[in-house]
């Protein structure tokens, strides 16, 4: 068997659904974001991230489970997701001064407001499943 033929896309995309489960549409177009799979090198990335903040945290904490703040969390968490963020399609959020965000800082913007948890969840329920990055995926 040709191993190489089960590879999984660097990219999916990830069509949203509204806090009530409907999908989203903008004037008729997908309303998501293109993700970088877990066999990418931007996931690569983020796993070794997520084991450098376990290792500082129990190094300074005498090698013990460190309890980290909500706040502190919430903010890894979002800086993980712009990393595995390769787009936002139609998705739009207005920075502090009411001015449009644009690449990372819109990503940011989005991920880390707590009202719009379900784009993150969405986002993270999506990353854990490996068969929505495969070529035949209805994702892609």
């Amino acid at each position: 068997m040709k191993i190489k033929q089960y590879a999984v896309a660097l990219t999916a995309f990830l069509h949203l659904k509204g806090p009530d489960g409907t999908l989203l549409y903008e004037d008729g177009q997908k309303v998501g974001i293109d993700l970088f799979s877990p066999g990418s090198p931007e996931y690569g990335q983020v796993e070794e991230r997520r084991s450098a903040r376990t290792i500082k945290r129990m190094a300074e904490n005498d090698n013990k489970i460190a309890h980290v703040p909500l706040d502190e969390l919430r903010i890894e968490n979002a800086q993980d997701l712009v990393t595995l963020t390769s787009g936002f399609r139609h998705i739009e959020h207005d920075g502090p001064e009411g001015t449009p965000l644009s690449g990372q800082a819109l990503y940011l913007a989005v991920y880390s407001d707590p009202s719009l948890g379900w784009i993150k969840e969405q986002a993270l329920k999506f990353l854990g499943d490996w068969g929505k990055f495969t070529p035949g995926s209805a994702t892609n």
